[in-house]
Formats: structure tokens, sequence, C-alpha cells
């Protein structure tokens, strides 16, 4: 399994409206999507390189395992 690596914001974005959130509102210079049966929205920071860190606790918060972030990554 590849190790997850910072990434930009907009490739984030597109990962996680691929599956299945959708994009409520920009507040600042962060993002916050909603996905449905999730009971706190993802917020995504707008920065050209996002940490790691950021990226596991979006995963958590969204209910997305490492292998399906891989999957949809490979998609875009």
């Amino acid at each position: 399994m590849p190790r997850i690596t910072p990434l930009p914001a907009d490739l984030r974005i597109k990962i996680f409206e691929r599956a299945g959130s959708v994009c409520v509102r920009t507040a600042g210079d962060h993002v916050v999507l909603v996905k449905q049966d999730v009971l706190r929205p993802i917020v995504i920071p707008n920065w050209k390189e996002v940490s790691v860190f950021f990226i596991r606790n979006n995963l958590r918060t969204a209910g997305l395992n490492r292998e399906k972030y891989f999957e949809l990554l490979k998609d875009i």
C-alpha cells in the first residue's frame, strides 16, 4: 500500500466529491463538504499543500478507508 502524501486542496476536494460529499460553503480559506449519513462536516483547508494529518482526519470523518482513498485518487 502506498503512503499518503500531501496533496493540493483542489485534488482532495475532487476525491471527497467523488466519494459522495457535496460542497456547501467556502469559509475564508476552508471548503466545507457534507456527506449523507456523516454527522460532522468535512473541512478542507484551501492550501497549496495539505498535510497528511488533515488528510487522515478527513478520511476518518468521511468514513473512508485507505483502499477507497487510493482507488478514488487513481481515478482523477
